[in-house]
């Protein structure tokens, strides 16, 4: 440099992705979306387990940008933050859920090889209906139909589904539908099938073996919308014998999909 000064490139300044000072503006950010009242920086520093000098330091330069005011020792959201939220919900209005769950249904397939698809339940409640797809590249590979139904208990986009519901809403379901086999091996007995949706709540996804047909293995787990509501379920359907032996990273990779389709929804 000009001035002899000598650059120095920190630990943050080499991390991948976003550095951690970007990190905790975000959060910082978050903290205060999510109080009504103004937060002060002591507060601040537990709720985010971060030093009050680093806090303190973040604080003053948004406060620069009016995205942060200080009140009475306590912070609150600044006018330059509602300016960018206003900015922000415009721009996500012109760019569409549906572009952003596709998006991530696109990755989803290229990371699994597999296909991938989103359903969503129907207004009695008995079916699920695959409204979207992508297709694994695949040679030997799941095909659906956009359109086609299947029953809730058998499938895992269903019972991720079924899991969101109440345990009285499951049980009312379940024995309104009486359930058939479909497959050789699909479930029917109502305490398997109940304590099977159970599972789902507990783990977040859901996954089937041989359940809505022979041969095919589902895993699924629900996207949100940005007021907690679900959108549908988005499943990898995978041929039963390639996916066996790989059942765990077809659940993580599901579960990281649907989660992050979910915060571009604006879900927290």
């Amino acid at each position: 440099m000009a001035d002899g000064a000598e650059d120095k490139v920190t630990g943050e300044d080499r991390r991948g992705g976003s550095p951690q000072s970007v990190t905790r503006v975000i959060r910082l950010l978050e903290a205060l979306c999510a109080s009504n009242d103004p937060v002060s920086l002591a507060d601040l520093s537990r709720r985010l387990s971060t030093p009050k000098s680093s806090l303190a330091a973040l604080l003053r330069g948004l406060a620069d940008e009016d995205l942060v005011v200080s009140a009475d020792g306590a912070w609150r959201l600044g006018p330059g933050a509602f300016g960018l939220g206003s900015a922000l919900t415009e721009a996500r209005r012109r760019l569409h859920s549906s572009d952003l769950i596709r998006e991530g249904m696109r990755r989803l397939c290229e990371r699994t090889g597999e296909t991938v698809l989103l359903a969503v339940g129907d207004h009695e409640g008995d079916m699920v209906t695959y409204v979207d797809l992508v297709e694994s590249r695949n040679v030997v590979r799941y095909s659906v139909s956009i359109g086609d139904r299947r029953p809730f208990y058998a499938t895992a986009g269903g019972r991720a589904l079924l899991a969101t519901c109440s345990p009285e809403a499951i049980a009312s379901y379940l024995k309104r539908v009486a359930p058939r086999r479909l497959a050789s091996t699909t479930e029917i007995d109502l305490a398997t099938l109940t304590q099977s949706i159970e599972q789902a709540r507990a783990d977040g996804y859901a996954q089937t073996v041989d359940q809505a047909a022979d041969g095919v293995t589902g895993t699924a787990s629900v996207i949100r919308d940005a007021a907690g509501g679900v959108v549908g379920a988005l499943v990898v359907a995978a041929p039963t014998e390639r996916a066996q032996g790989r059942l765990d990273e077809l659940a993580r990779l599901t579960l990281e999909e649907a989660a992050s389709i979910s915060r571009s929804l604006g879900f927290r």
